[in-house]
């Protein structure tokens, strides 16, 4: 006997899971953004306990993932893994939505709020700028940055180091590169990284966050993300921007942490994240466009403090 089409079945249970305004409005907020149930809460002026039967129902209706991060569960929604045809129902309803007002405040209340973390990691690194290379320095050394160059070079590349911090990168390829485009979103930070370039007439130091570079599409050979993929709140989008700032076959690098359970070290580094597992960011990066990624762990160099890192690289 043929087994009955359960794609009526699965209308229904799609329909069912979106027919209720609350759910729609954390759809909204999950799409492209992954947030704790206490922000949640915060955007959408609702109880905890209302918040989390939504999310529970749009949990088991596949419209959300989430993951453990400390004592606190995340949520984003997996656009680019829903069934078409439920992707076709989340964009009408998506679009049908989009003049609420209530949707128009919770936009403003999640702007606040996502304006809030960006404060928290600057506020980090005001204070931190100042000691900043010893500290990375004792906790994981300096190998890692020549592993990370030695993945590029040619000397006719323009090359984007993504949070910069205090400019020790941007320097180190200065004489080997034909241009570096530093970003760093800490005035601080930046501050500290013109002092270090300022007789490197070929780095171009800019004010910027990950998530909207302030870079032409298509303008460079490389860019690297050193260390700085745990402080972002969602790596996809900076990981999507920075595919966007590569030429065709530019290569990307990455080096951050490998998955550790020292939530003591992230708090007091202020970082989002317990570290990346090679086959999530395997999918990351393949989810930005970029293709014939290499993931490495990098052997931690001796009286080195942090956790274990990797070395990532992909070309567009």
């Amino acid at each position: 006997m043929a087994r009955p089409d359960p794609q009526p079945d699965a209308l229904v249970n799609w329909m069912e899971a979106l027919a209720d305004p609350t759910r729609l409005r954390l759809l909204r907020l999950l799409e492209r953004n992954e947030l704790g149930v206490v922000e949640l809460c915060d955007v959408l002026q609702l109880p905890q306990s209302t918040v989390s039967r939504h999310l529970k129902v749009l949990l088991d209706g596949q419209w959300l993932r989430s993951r453990k991060q400390a004592t606190a569960n995340l949520y984003r929604m997996p656009t680019g893994e829903l069934d078409p045809p439920a992707r076709k129902l989340w964009n009408l309803a998506r679009e049908q939505t989009d003049a609420w007002p209530t949707v128009q405040q919770d936009g403003l209340r999640l702007a606040r709020r996502l304006k809030q973390r960006q404060r928290d990691s600057q506020q980090f690194f005001a204070g931190t700028a100042g000691r900043w290379d010893k500290l990375r320095r004792e906790l994981y050394g300096e190998q890692f940055t020549t592993d990370a160059m030695l993945a590029l070079i040619p000397s006719h590349y323009i090359v984007a180091d993504l949070g910069c911090g205090t400019g020790h990168l941007a320097a180190e390829l200065a004489p080997r590169v034909a241009r570096v485009i530093a970003i760093d979103n800490s005035p601080a930070m930046l501050k500290a990284a013109r002092k270090r370039t300022s007789d490197l007439p070929n780095v171009d130091l800019r004010q910027g966050d990950l998530e909207s570079l302030p870079i032409d599409p298509g303008t460079c050979d490389a860019a690297m993300l050193i260390l700085v993929l745990t402080y972002a709140a969602d790596p996809a989008p900076a990981i999507g921007e920075m595919s966007r700032i590569l030429k065709p076959g530019g290569r990307a690098v990455i080096v951050d942490l490998l998955p550790h359970a020292r939530d003591d070290f992230r708090r007091q580094m202020e970082q989002q994240h317990l570290g990346f597992a090679p086959d999530a960011m395997q999918q990351l990066l393949a989810a930005a466009g970029l293709h014939s990624a290499t993931i490495r762990p990098l052997a931690p160099e001796p009286d080195t403090k942090g956790p274990a890192l990797f070395l990532a690289t992909a070309s567009k």
